[in-house]
């Protein structure tokens, strides 16, 4: 059983989602949004610090995901989405979890089978992935599919670690 904390980070709504990985299957343990509020910058990069690592000590994940940035409207936008990832990252660091970063077109492509997904999308296919009923805020979906993308990525790799190469497009055991 491994339990990881996926992020998707933002500097007024930093989303979180916890997924635990028993075997070949994905049980939702728990989500939610960390808001910010009003106020300077470096206040709400406290109050994200202070939200994750309250998740970090209740939950005791064993491992961490975190979505890539990428520059959408801004460059000030991508800036202080930047520093809320570190802020992220250095909690989660702190709390000695290993931190995995993925593009958002690679979380959508492992919840959706295509990397072009909406956020309805995202949603819908984590509520059928974790049998989730009931609404998901989108922050905590979003989160909870970085989550999510990070199990099938590991994964993947530990059953590729004992390929002794491809043939014909297949794996070699």
């Amino acid at each position: 059983m491994t339990i990881v904390l996926g992020i998707d980070p933002g500097s007024r709504i930093t989303g979180y989602g916890l997924v635990n990985a028993v075997g070949n299957r994905h049980e939702y343990v728990a989500s939610g949004c960390i808001r910010t509020g009003n106020g300077e910058l470096p206040e709400r990069l406290g109050r994200i610090h202070e939200g994750l690592d309250q998740v970090i000590r209740e939950w005791c994940p064993e491992e961490a995901a975190i979505e890539r940035v990428f520059v959408h409207r801004s460059a000030e936008s991508a800036l202080k989405l930047g520093q809320a990832r570190g802020a992220a990252i250095v909690t989660a660091v702190t709390a000695g979890l290993p931190v995995a970063e993925y593009a958002a077109p690679q979380v959508k492509q492992a919840i959706t089978g295509t990397g072009r997904a909406d956020k309805a999308q995202v949603a819908h296919m984590v509520r059928v992935v974790l049998g989730i009923r009931g609404d998901l805020q989108a922050d905590a979906a979003d989160a909870l599919a970085i989550a999510v993308c990070h199990l099938n990525t590991r994964s993947g790799l530990v059953g590729m670690a004992g390929a002794r190469g491809f043939s014909r497009g297949r794996l070699r055991r």
